[in-house]
């Protein structure tokens, strides 16, 4: 009979689509004074599966991860115990510090959050004013800790 844990593990497929379906991630990046810097950022998945953003390039977490690529992201979701879902993913966190390719990442990331709509002119020259300033940042996982109390049923 398999173990609580074991029935409560999500398959690669079911991480993957977890995260498909969600939006917002937890990334914990390691500060300068070894303590966690924990962030909520929005966020899209490539076709390989790695995990993209977009952050000013000045920001802590990027000045984090030039010191360490090491980084842990958190996805959760359920209003209760019995529909608690979460997915952590250890990574390898690298910057990419190009203009078409944060573009890329921001318009893949606003198609999967189905932001409906076209941003007006203004707002857009806004948005591609701001990519010279961003980087993209890829978390590749090599290894995932997971759970759906869901496929508990109820019980526990």
């Amino acid at each position: 009979m398999p173990s609580r844990r074991e029935l409560i593990r999500m398959t690669p497929e079911e991480i993957r689509a977890y995260l498909e379906e969600q939006t917002r991630i937890i990334v914990v990046t390691n500060g300068p004074d070894g303590l966690p810097h924990p962030a909520p950022m929005n966020y899209g998945l490539d076709e390989e599966g790695r995990i993209l953003m977009t952050t000013f390039r000045k920001s802590q977490k990027v000045k984090n991860i030039e010191r360490d690529p090491r980084a842990t992201l958190l996805v959760e979701s359920g209003g209760g115990y019995s529909d608690l879902k979460s997915v952590i993913a250890y990574t390898d966190a690298e910057i990419i510090d190009d203009p078409e390719e944060v573009a890329q990442a921001m318009s893949s990331i606003r198609a999967g959050q189905e932001i409906s709509g076209s941003l007006s002119e203004s707002m857009s020259e806004q948005v591609r004013a701001s990519y010279a300033k961003r980087v993209v940042l890829r978390f590749t996982p090599f290894r995932y800790v997971s759970w759906d109390h869901t496929k508990l049923g109820g019980f526990y």
